[in-house]
């Protein structure tokens, strides 16, 4: 038997939301494997239990620049310590000033964009004067480069804590709603052909054990698995979701309404799977961990 910790129990409470000692439960039946203890307690729980992905678990910001013409943009992820540094002015300079740079010199990775002048200084160097002068670590997480079929709209949330880039050719109003809408409903993917194959599997397992506790016979379980990973898919495509202006049409019909057609985007949430220190939760966590 693995020895569950009180760290391990804190991750999947963090992940999940579930009730500690349900966590703690969880992590015994799976012997320590995280993934299968959470899909112990979405079993139980059902989807409140999967919000791992839209959880906050660092502090920083998203930085958006597009090109005047609507066919160049970039986003990228710098994250801090505190949401306090986020909010600081010359932190969110930098981060302008690194979208621009990815948008105008194409850096092929995060080492490469760091190895970049401003000035007369590279940004690893400006990087480390700001840490010096604020008293706090910051990184560079992660970016990304998009040359537009259509053109480009963007939105950002919550103090720049959700960041959009959408491609989409046509209606440049129904862009932007598109944008606000991938923000609030956070797609996996375009459509079902986009998510990936683990993320169907870990549904499937799910959707298979809810319908054997059902007892009923074996064609009918499996025509409810079948509908629930369908189900599950249009849930998380951007096509196939009911779009947040109008929930009567799906977003692939008002893309068509309007004469439009969406042909990626990219959603960034700040501080997605990166863990992040939590102490109101070190005397819970103990106490569950001593049951």
């Amino acid at each position: 038997m693995a020895e569950i910790t009180a760290s391990m129990v804190k991750e999947l409470r963090e992940r999940t939301d579930a009730p500690m000692m349900d966590c703690k439960r969880a992590l015994n039946e799976a012997e320590g494997d995280m993934q299968k203890a959470e899909e112990i307690l979405r079993v139980k729980f059902g989807s409140k239990a999967a919000k791992s992905a839209g959880r906050v678990a660092a502090e920083g910001i998203v930085g958006i620049h597009i090109s005047a013409d609507g066919k160049l943009g970039s986003m990228i992820e710098v994250n801090c310590e505190t949401d306090f540094v986020a909010k600081n002015d010359d932190f969110q300079a930098l981060v302008k000033n690194l979208a621009e740079m990815v948008v105008s010199q194409n850096p092929a990775d995060v080492a490469a964009l760091s190895a970049m002048k401003i000035g007369d200084k590279t940004v690893e160097e400006v990087r480390t004067e700001l840490v010096g002068k604020i008293g706090e670590n910051m990184s560079l997480r992660r970016f990304v480069r998009i040359a537009a079929n259509g053109k480009l709209a963007s939105y950002v949330h919550g103090g720049a804590k959700i960041g959009v880039l959408v491609d989409v050719a046509g209606d440049e109003g129904l862009a932007k709603d598109i944008a606000m809408h991938i923000a609030a409903s956070k797609p996996k993917a375009m459509d079902a052909s986009g998510v990936s194959q683990d993320l169907i599997d870990s549904e499937r397992r799910v959707a298979e054990q809810k319908a054997a506790e059902s007892g009923k016979p074996a064609n009918i379980v499996e025509k409810m698995v079948e509908g629930s990973v369908t189900k599950f898919l249009k849930e998380v495509t951007l096509l196939s979701q009911p779009f947040v202006k109008d929930d009567k049409q799906t977003v692939e019909q008002v893309l068509k309404s309007k004469g439009s057609q969406c042909h990626g985007f990219t959603l960034y949430i700040v501080g997605e799977g990166i863990e992040k220190k939590v102490s109101d939760f070190a005397a819970e966590v103990a106490a569950a961990a001593k049951v």
